[in-house]
């Protein structure tokens, strides 16, 4: 994902970016991980300072490799995660992330993960929570080389505005030359159900509590079964309350 030359809009995976603020940080070096056949690795990210943050992280899985990864995008005036995975024959990626946007902030989440040998499996869940004036995207590509047949790969992104000055942007892509295969994506952009709310708050809950409660649910499948799960949804739940 990163090159020497500065990207620009026209540049797919950049196309909603903060290019002035990528500027400053440019060129970024990936942070590289391998997992060797057979064995598995996970990895938690929690971007909440202040500031611009940009991150790239590429993994290759060999053989039988299985890989989780989590990923908290919050805080930073600029944050960015790029991700990049190759995935051998059998071998297994998973990855879960929430993004939590407010005031001007942009945020963005990108990945592109490539099938390359037969019966693997990729699981993507993002959701973004986004108010204010905040853009939160999700770029995502599933690439399923020839010759992969058996990939079973997934994207499920969701995001829910808190107001309508915030932007969500969601491109979730398949790209398949091989047959045999099982691939799905779902996406969807929505606001808190007022009838939900309605409902807790006629069971006493302050209509802030009520907002948090159903926020906390809609995050919730980012990290579920993750290694850190109680620390991821912690870490989440402060930056949701510090937000709302």
């Amino acid at each position: 994902m990163s090159s020497l030359a500065l990207p620009t809009r026209h540049d797919e995976a950049y196309r909603y970016a903060d290019i002035a603020a990528l500027t400053t940080l440019w060129p970024i070096a990936p942070q590289s991980l391998r997992v060797a056949a057979g064995e598995s690795g996970s990895l938690s990210i929690v971007a909440a300072a202040s500031g611009n943050d940009v991150r790239e992280i590429a993994v290759v899985l060999e053989e039988g490799a299985r890989f989780d990864l989590r990923v908290l995008n919050a805080g930073a005036a600029y944050g960015r995660i790029g991700v990049t995975v190759d995935l051998g024959k059998g071998a297994q990626f998973d990855f879960g992330a929430a993004q939590f946007g407010a005031g001007e902030q942009t945020l963005e989440i990108v990945t592109q993960v490539n099938h390359f040998e037969p019966d693997a499996v990729s699981r993507q869940t993002v959701r973004s929570v986004l108010g204010g004036h905040a853009t939160g995207t999700y770029l995502g590509k599933v690439h399923v080389a020839r010759g992969a047949i058996g990939t079973d790969g997934s994207q499920s992104v969701r995001a829910m505005l808190l107001d309508r000055t915030a932007t969500a942007n969601a491109r979730p892509e398949l790209e398949i030359y091989a047959d045999d295969v099982k691939c799905a994506h779902g996406c969807a952009v929505g606001e808190l159900d007022a009838g939900g709310l309605f409902y807790l708050e006629s069971r006493g809950l302050a209509p802030a509590d009520a907002k948090k409660l159903m926020l906390q649910a809609f995050i919730a499948e980012a990290f579920v079964s993750a290694p850190d799960e109680e620390a991821l949804t912690e870490a989440a739940l402060n930056a949701l309350g510090a937000m709302l």
